[in-house]
């Protein structure tokens, strides 16, 4: 398994996680280096906040971590491509890269209202420098969205 394949499971095993505690099936991990400084998964339910997307979840958790809102020097591992919301907040974040499994069709495929606006899309109209790797791992991340769409009493938003 390589360092970012790593680092991608540990977002998918997140992501479960939050399947089985009710919520969507989307996670994010946040490293530096080789220090992961923020995993989390989507608690839009728990929280009742709709803006509560795992990437967005991990961006605030990382940044308390290191006290600092400068994210420079990190990569994102998300278990589907980010949101225009969430995109727009690892721009701001100044995260350098982004490795995604499952993309806004999948989401879709799933019942998610997706925007039709690609990372690749925003990076282009936004002039951002992250880099995107997409369709990482995708099979393993479509799965837990499979798992999650078996379940009694999901939620879609």
């Amino acid at each position: 398994m390589t360092r970012d394949e790593k680092y991608m499971q540990m977002a998918i095993d997140k992501c479960r996680e939050g399947v089985d505690a009710g919520q969507t099936p989307f996670a994010a991990c946040i490293v530096r280096g080789d220090e992961v400084i923020a995993c989390d998964h989507n608690i839009v339910w728990a929280s009742t906040d709709i803006t509560a997307h795992g990437e967005i979840h991990a961006i605030r958790n990382a940044c308390k971590h290191i006290g600092n809102i400068d994210l420079s020097g990190c990569t994102i591992y998300s278990t589907c491509e980010p949101c225009p919301m969430c995109f727009t907040a690892i721009h701001w974040a100044r995260i350098d890269k982004i490795f995604y499994g499952a993309d806004i069709a999948d989401a879709e495929r799933f019942g998610f209202n997706e925007l039709k606006v690609s990372n690749h899309m925003l990076k282009e109209m936004g002039l951002s420098n992250v880099e995107i790797i997409g369709d990482f791992m995708k099979k393993e991340c479509v799965e837990v969205f499979e798992y999650w769409s078996q379940m009694k009493d999901k939620r879609v938003y």
